[in-house]
């Protein structure tokens, strides 16, 4: 199996992890038992490393809170961000970690919090790690699109026609 052929299944599963393989496989023509293999050595390779459903908890009573915390961080010497990033990612209370280009080193990703929680695990867990300048945190106020899927309401999107 070819590597465009092998992207195609990941974009494919990664588009909508729901999707098995005789889907998979009628998609693509292939057989299923090539798409099985592909899709095992992938999960084994750690090149698939879950599968997700995308919530819309502005949907539900839910009332906490997204949040993204920039992080200013001085590497250490022989280690780089990497050691800082161990420290972070370790936090049950991080959903994504990214080492970025630009004014800021890390973006740090929190799902699901209070505003409340947010504040102690900023103050009492990010700014005291060693290495960590300056934080700035940013509260999602409202998620237009995430991982690809519009998340608000298409009939509220749609504006009256007014003619002139």
């Amino acid at each position: 199996m070819d590597n465009a052929v092998k992207e195609r299944i990941l974009e494919l599963l990664e588009k909508d992890a729901k999707l098995n393989v005789p889907e998979i496989a009628v998609m693509l023509g292939l057989e299923e038992d090539e798409v099985s293999a592909a899709v095992k050595n992938f999960e084994k390779a750690g090149i698939i490393r879950g599968y997700h459903a995308l919530v819309n908890w502005d949907k539900t009573n839910d009332e906490k809170v997204s949040a993204l915390i920039e992080l200013k961080v001085t590497p250490q010497r022989g280690n780089g961000f990497d050691k800082i990033a161990e420290k972070i990612y370790q936090y049950p209370e991080v959903d994504s970690l990214y080492l970025m280009s630009g004014r800021f080193d890390f973006t740090v990703m929190l799902r699901k919090a209070t505003m409340k929680e947010i504040a102690h695990f900023v103050a009492s867990k990010l700014a005291v790690i060693d290495g960590v300048q300056s934080t700035a945190t940013h509260v999602v106020l409202l998620r237009y699109k995430d991982r690809g899927f519009v998340m608000t309401d298409e009939e509220k999107q749609k504006r009256m026609m007014v003619n002139l």
